[in-house]
């Protein structure tokens, strides 16, 4: 078996015969992009027949344990055997920063590109994916601040940062933060709480306005093309707006039905923090208003109904076994009106605020653009959504993103690294399906897996002793 010295010598995922000397030539990466809901999980795991690759999720909730219906974690069996790294492994109550990314990634990757495959990194977290590829991070001290702080957005983007949560929760703290440093505060919405506790806190630390330590160097370093720390190919799946608005629309009734309110009602508490961790995410904190009602906190007897939602809440809360079944059964428990209307709200706002989120991605994809240069390019998903047809996919979607990778990777490649990386794709063999007869028709997915059975001691067993009861032959049926 090779070390992991050899295959990184071997392969890089950059080779090249003519570089000049002393000039170090930077690892490749593929990095996939695009707002909520274009498909950027599915394409990641579809370019996998096509290129042996390791997945690195970049979604700053994907990241959190928990909440896997309401921040669309792809299921395991659909991941199709391709590995994720950073999907639900950091624990939901800690507030895991741009920082933390990047050096979490960074020997992933280096990890990745050993085993000779290569590392795409998949999420709609711009500014993760900033502190990833620059060297020079936007604020190592508030840790967090992504690209908005340099520029200040406009109006319209002011608006649209206010998700709609059906609360008037002020925090007086941007007051102070107007007072200290007024530049800063301009940049931001009333309503960004954690990002106002950041500025507090970094000015509190430095004694330094924030917009002045951001001036110093931001605007030299920061999302530069020529400053980036690899040689990334990226991709951005995107649609028309009107047609991916209809489709998280859709999405978010998908997610009521497959349990989202489930999931909601088990992390709720009373007052709980929306400014760190997965209570962060689009889908919490906009049913604060219902669960609070229905929690029958401080009213009268005479209100019986909201008494019994009282108890199905906190024994959903504390014991585990209670799960409820759909909407259906959760509304069949009121006779008045008001809880089923205050469902009604919570979701539009989530809808609503899934809309903003989709708007706001498509802008600072274009800023990265226009304000920074990088050279990404767009796959359109717009018709493979609207119709949801797996052929218009295939061929609009995935054909043309494997086109844009292998002409990346061919950029002064050698034949042995490209050969490498056929022989690696040959042994993932991802897509074939094995059927072990003596197993009792038991299916295996990919050669690897395949292999794996074959050698176990039960398998072998079984053969042993289909074979000297009546000379059974194995054959594996493959199935493509």
């Amino acid at each position: 078996m090779e070390s992991a010295t050899d295959a990184q010598g071997a392969l890089n995922l950059n080779p090249s015969n003519v570089r000049p000397e002393n000039v170090e030539e930077k690892p490749k990466l593929v990095v996939i992009m695009g707002p909520t809901g274009s498909g950027k999980s599915r394409l990641a795991i579809d370019l996998a027949s096509n290129f042996p690759i390791e997945i690195i999720n970049a979604d700053s909730m994907q990241v959190y344990q928990g909440l896997d219906v309401l921040t669309n974690k792809v299921p395991l069996h659909e991941q199709k055997g391709v590995p994720h790294h950073l999907l639900g492994t950091i624990s939901p109550n800690v507030e895991f920063t741009a920082k933390d990314f990047r050096d979490s990634a960074i020997p992933l990757i280096n990890d990745i590109l050993s085993r000779n495959c290569i590392p795409v990194i998949v999420g709609g977290t711009n500014y993760y994916i900033q502190a990833l590829v620059s060297p020079f991070l936007l604020d190592d001290s508030a840790e967090d601040t992504d690209e908005s702080c340099l520029h200040g957005p406009p109006a319209e983007e002011q608006q649209d940062n206010e998700l709609d949560f059906g609360s008037n929760n002020l925090d007086y703290s941007y007051d102070h933060l107007k007072d200290i440093d007024p530049v800063a505060a301009n940049r931001i919405h009333p309503n960004n709480h954690r990002k106002i506790s950041q500025y507090l806190n970094l000015y509190a630390r430095s004694g330094v306005p924030p917009s002045e330590l951001f001036q110093e160097k931001t605007a030299e370093n920061w999302g530069r093309v020529d400053n980036f720390r690899y040689n990334c190919c990226f991709i951005c799946v995107d649609s028309s707006l009107p047609v991916l608005d209809r489709h998280v629309e859709q999405r978010v009734d998908c997610m009521i039905e497959a349990g989202l309110l489930n999931e909601v009602v088990d992390i709720y508490r009373p007052n709980a923090d929306y400014t760190r961790g997965l209570r962060q995410a689009i889908g919490v904190r906009e049913f604060e208003i219902f669960l609070r009602d229905c929690t029958f906190e401080g009213k009268g007897d005479e209100e019986s109904d909201s008494t019994d939602w009282s108890l199905s809440v906190k024994s959903i809360n504390e014991d585990n076994r209670v799960l409820m079944e759909n909407i259906g059964v959760i509304l069949d428990l009121f006779n008045d009106k008001q809880p089923k209307i205050l469902l009604k709200q919570a979701i539009e706002r989530m809808k609503l605020n899934t809309r903003r989120l989709v708007h706001r991605q498509k802008r600072r994809l274009n800023r990265l653009q226009t304000l920074f240069g990088w050279n990404i390019h767009i796959v359109d998903a717009t018709e493979s959504i609207s119709c949801k047809s797996d052929d218009l996919w295939a061929s609009r979607v995935v054909e043309p993103a494997a086109k844009i990778i292998r002409s990346f990777l061919d950029e002064n490649g050698s034949s042995m690294a490209q050969n490498r990386m056929s022989e690696k794709l040959i042994q993932r063999d991802l897509w074939t399906q094995y059927t072990c007869k003596a197993c009792g028709d038991q299916v295996l997915r990919g050669l690897h897996e395949w292999e794996q059975h074959k050698q176990g001691r039960c398998h072998r067993k079984r053969i042993s002793r289909l074979r000297k009861s009546r000379g059974f032959y194995l054959q594996e049926q493959q199935h493509p």
